[in-house]
């Protein structure tokens, strides 16, 4: 049993017409000039169109981002006969001695040779 919407509108019309005429006249022109402000308030409108699309394109943005640092090639560590490769390059420049992960096994075979020749060394400076 719902009500006839034309039967509706017409006793909706004929309320807010009976209301509309015992309003007093300070009343009925703050009204209209409340009807006024927006109507012109609805022809500015458009203005705030950018503003609308900020929000999507900001969340775009974002998620575009997101996408980038997830899915950003790891990078692998070298293998370790990459690195006893690599790693003399390094130390080149360095006065200390190499890590004896990538150095040479050769090179610790005479240490009390080496051990000598930087004594000897340092006393053929000093003359």
């Amino acid at each position: 049993m719902t009500p006839d919407p034309d039967k509706l509108a017409r006793r909706a019309r004929a309320l807010y017409q009976e209301a509309s005429r015992q309003l007093d006249p300070a009343t009925a022109e703050r009204l209209r000039a409340a009807r006024r402000a927006a109507l012109a308030a609805r022809h500015t409108a458009p203005l705030r169109l950018p503003s609308r699309l900020l929000l999507p394109a900001g969340a775009f943005a974002v998620l575009a981002l997101a996408m980038l640092m997830i899915w950003q090639p790891l990078r692998h560590a070298p293998s370790a006969p990459q690195r006893a490769m690599q790693a003399p390059a390094l130390d080149a420049d360095t006065d200390l001695p190499p890590d004896a992960d990538s150095a040479d096994p050769q090179l610790y075979q005479n240490l009390d040779f080496y051990g000598w020749l930087a004594a000897n060394d340092r006393t053929a400076a000093r003359h």
